[in-house]
């Protein structure tokens, strides 16, 4: 079986049940856990895939269907799809309900918390069952970059059979779910970035099922790293994080105007807490813009708002290279009850450009409902940015944000108790954030460094 998106996750849920005949899958940009790797991260519901994809799958069912006043609202939503993140509540919105319309995307919304409702097609729950050889494919841009790299890794330690373990194999570059090329907005990746991704199937599935042996020499990890725009091989892909860079400033990080920095040495007792104010009515746009449009897009223009504290390096002076996912830790309080905390990571070049390379989020009800969380308490943020494979060169800076929304990347928390597929602007609450750096509380980002090739 091959495929991508919602192909990938057929393969891994159809690879569980061990069908006669299945010999080995290619699943592209999926992920095995639908909540916490497609629709969710870390409780912040991804709104921008969610909403579009939806609206595009509901607009196939009522053609199907022959619901024609149902059909005309998805098309016409269609027509600006831009547009439809900002209706509010976005639960309501008018193309997503009517006689016969399928309710599945309502569903999605409603259920914010793991739980039931996604176990039912969760594959991480059941990878034990999973006895092929599996090729992944990912993109860095990727809306379910995540989703898909978890899903290798686990089943690299998860799949029921020593055999499907050890041939997990992992294609990641610089892509977006589609199509995969050299250009992403005005970024222009080279050459190397467009990889014959059919040929290198094909070879996969002659291996597998006609004993070719063609892929025997192939590397289990091939990745495309940003900013050297060149392929580079692994044997595994790390998840610990190695190099630590930790939050400094005067109390004045907003904005890339401010004070903030970041270096390899703890904060000292006494060092003031960085302030800045969340409100969901403006909120920080997601890396994209607007449109939360996946890419490498620059961040100087979003990194001039006083809602968001920015934390830069010194220039460095020999090459770095991040493989894995980026780490933050985050010693933070907030005046509202219910709050989002998001981290980015950005590479500023010489000219200024600062070029998005990947970014994380956490919400509160999500990350602390086990511990619980309260307003005005200082709460330890630990959260992963999504992975990536980055070079930065020499003279180049690492530049961390700080804010309390990506929207419309993700869905805006209302600071209050109602959902946020049900807020509407009366529901908002405006906050007051703090991020401490200090002796105590030493917020830091976390980066897996492996040493550059020459």
């Amino acid at each position: 079986m091959y495929g991508f998106s919602y192909q990938g996750i057929t393969q891994l849920l159809a690879a569980a049940r061990q069908p006669e005949g299945l010999q080995c899958i290619a699943p592209g940009m999926t992920a095995c856990d639908l909540y916490q790797g497609w629709f969710y991260n870390n409780g912040a519901l991804r709104l921008a895939s969610s909403l579009g994809w939806g609206l595009q799958m509901l607009k196939e069912d009522t053609r199907r269907r022959k619901l024609r006043e149902a059909s005309d609202r998805l098309e016409q939503a269609w027509v600006n799809l831009a547009a439809q993140t900002r209706f509010l509540p976005f639960r309501e919105h008018p193309a997503l309900h009517g006689e016969g319309v399928p309710q599945y995307v309502v569903d999605w919304f409603d259920h914010a918390e793991p739980g039931e409702y996604w176990h039912e097609l969760d594959v991480s729950q059941c990878l034990d069952r999973i006895n092929v050889p599996a090729l992944h494919v990912s993109g860095w841009y990727d809306a379910y970059l995540k989703g898909n790299i978890e899903g290798f890794l686990a089943l690299r330690e998860h799949a029921g059979s020593a055999a499907a373990r050890e041939h997990q194999y992992l294609i990641a570059g610089p892509w977006l779910h589609i199509p995969w090329g050299d250009r992403i907005g005005a970024a222009d990746f080279g050459a190397d970035a467009l990889l014959d991704t059919d040929a290198i199937l094909l070879r996969w599935f002659n291996h597998w099922l006609k004993d070719s042996g063609e892929f025997a020499d192939e590397p289990r990890i091939r990745h495309f790293v940003l900013g050297e725009n060149r392929w580079r091989d692994a044997k595994t892909f790390p998840t610990e994080a190695n190099h630590h860079l930790y939050l400094h400033s005067g109390g004045r990080a907003n904005s890339r105007k401010g004070d903030g920095t970041l270096s390899d040495m703890m904060p000292a007792a006494g060092e003031p807490c960085d302030i800045f104010v969340h409100d969901p009515e403006v909120p920080v746009l997601a890396p994209g813009g607007a449109s939360a449009a996946s890419g490498q897009f620059d961040q100087a223009a979003i990194e001039l708002g006083n809602n968001v504290l920015v934390y830069t390096s010194k220039p460095l002076v020999k090459p770095l290279h991040v493989l894995g996912f980026p780490r933050v830790t985050l010693y933070c309080s907030s005046s509202a009850a219910h709050t989002d905390f998001t981290a980015k990571l950005v590479r500023v070049k010489p000219s200024g450009a600062a070029e998005f390379i990947c970014i994380g989020i956490a919400r509160s009800s999500y990350l602390f409902r086990e511990t619980g969380y309260s307003a005005d308490k200082i709460h330890s943020w630990h959260f992963s940015l999504e992975p990536t494979s980055c070079l930065f060169a020499p003279g180049e800076k690492i530049r961390l944000e700080i804010a309390s929304s990506a929207f419309p990347l993700y869905d805006r928390n209302p600071g209050t108790a109602v959902p946020s597929c049900r807020a509407t602007s009366w529901d908002w609450w405006r906050s007051t954030q703090f991020v401490y750096h200090d002796a105590k509380h030493w917020s830091a980002l976390h980066l897996p460094v492996i040493e550059a090739a020459p």
